[in-house]
């Protein structure tokens, strides 16, 4: 007798349907012997539907043998958005250290190699200008401008900066140096000074129990966020100019010559879901964030602890049966938690980008390099735009959008391999002060 299209799922993917029925002895059996990452036809993964259907066991057990958190499925959704909307506390938690710790472990696994690449480039300097442009008249007037300056020596960067974050229209100016020494060990590779204050802080490599509970408090008080901008239907065409005969775009920038491109097709597409959140809380989270975000739950309030976030009550049980969820067509998956409460919006981008056959860097070596120093947001958005199909050449000069209303140029204004770079760049200075609270997001 021909299998129906549900039992056949079920024999495609028997960890999905174990977990869908809810049977920890069968999953504990099954974990031994089959991929715990394997996504199903709405790109779920077994710990997506864990935490969709409140297996609270279940997840447990797929964290402990190491299943991946950082994956999205086809709504573009990670286990994490899925257990804030469920509203589990404890699940939420463990989420959040073990993406943590995964995080780091896949940080410590291209060490090496980023080291190895750090040693076979030559030795540089390098400016990095950024000028923060809107199209909004009143924002553009106060928007700051950066030079980076980055020294590279062996297989140590220092960057020093005057922008310390920016975030939510909000930044920070200082006189900030960024230090990473390859070779040392993990703990210490990487220090943050402010030469203003004379203070450094260690980036450190694990968050304390605190920490951890404040951003579990942040995420159970926030919207869910997801947020990327889309690279499928991006093309470059060459750049005009001239008013009646038109010619490819070339000009200096700084010493290098590049040809100008137009990206077309940029669109940022962001979606958010509250759910998770009633009327009540959206006033009382205002005020919650405020609090949370400038670090005010770091110490006791007259030695008691912060209130914390207590977990929601669970969602009405799905009556969905596998058999259901198993011959939903591809991205209509069935309803699995509480009913969403959804927006999504997109905003489309005209950039311009300069090539340039001339510059000293390659684009592989410029990640290698940003690899190390994106901490910082802005220098994030650097490095994924840096990961898409370029043109030939190597991109001197960059408009690209960092915020919907923000979009930053950034010049490669200047580049010189050298053999003479001072190893006393990479120290902390002896008259500074330690203080490991300096940076707290870092």
């Amino acid at each position: 007798m021909p299998m129906t299209m549900a039992q056949e799922e079920g024999e495609k993917y028997p960890i999905h349907r174990c977990i869908f029925q809810g049977s920890v002895k069968t999953l504990s059996s099954l974990i031994k012997t089959h991929d715990i990452a394997e996504k199903d036809k709405q790109g779920n993964t077994p710990l997506h539907l864990a935490v969709m259907l409140g297996r609270k066991e279940c997840v447990q057990l797929l964290l402990a043998h190491g299943a991946p958190v950082k994956v999205k499925n086809l709504a573009g959704w990670s286990p994490l958005a899925e257990a804030i909307s469920y509203g589990d506390r404890q699940t939420i938690s463990s989420l959040v250290r073990k993406l943590k710790q995964q995080t780091r472990e896949q940080m410590e696994e291209r060490r090496p190699n980023l080291v190895a690449a750090l040693h076979q480039m030559g030795d540089f300097y390098m400016e990095l200008k950024w000028d923060f442009q809107s199209w909004v008249p009143l924002v553009s007037r106060v928007l700051p401008s950066d030079i980076c300056k980055i020294h590279k020596s062996g297989a140590s960067i220092r960057m020093d900066t005057t922008l310390v974050d920016f975030n939510d229209m909000r930044w920070e100016r200082g006189d900030i140096s960024f230090i990473f020494n390859g070779d040392q060990k993990p703990g210490h590779s990487l220090i943050v000074l402010d030469n203003k204050a004379k203070l450094f802080q260690r980036v450190r490599h694990k968050e304390t129990e605190l920490e951890i509970e404040d951003e579990v408090d942040i995420l159970m008080s926030s919207d869910i966020m997801a947020a990327q901008m889309s690279t499928k239907g991006i093309t470059f065409s060459r750049a005009q100019t001239g008013w009646i005969f038109r010619e490819d775009k070339r000009e200096m920038v700084g010493t290098f010559h590049a040809d100008f491109y137009q990206i077309n097709g940029m669109v940022l597409e962001s979606r958010k879901r509250r759910e998770h959140l009633s009327e009540e809380d959206l006033q009382k989270n205002k005020a919650i964030m405020e609090s949370l975000t400038k670090g005010s739950s770091q110490g006791f309030k007259n030695g008691e602890p912060p209130l914390r976030r207590a977990s929601l009550n669970p969602p009405p049980e799905s009556n969905i049966t596998w058999d259901e969820y198993a011959v939903a067509p591809p991205g209509q998956c069935p309803l699995l938690g509480r009913n969403l409460v959804y927006k999504e919006s997109s905003k489309s981008f005209k950039a311009t980008v300069a090539m340039s056959p001339d510059f000293p860097l390659t684009v592989d070596m410029l990640l290698n390099v940003l690899e190390v120093i994106t901490p910082f947001k802005h220098l994030s958005k650097l490095r994924q735009f840096v990961l898409m199909k370029l043109p030939p050449g190597f991109p001197v000069k960059i408009d690209i959008p960092i915020l919907p209303t923000v979009t930053a140029k950034i010049t490669f204004q200047e580049f010189a391999f050298r053999n003479d770079i001072d190893p006393e760049l990479f120290q902390v200075p002896s008259d500074y002060f330690e203080d490991p609270m300096r940076f707290p997001d870092l």
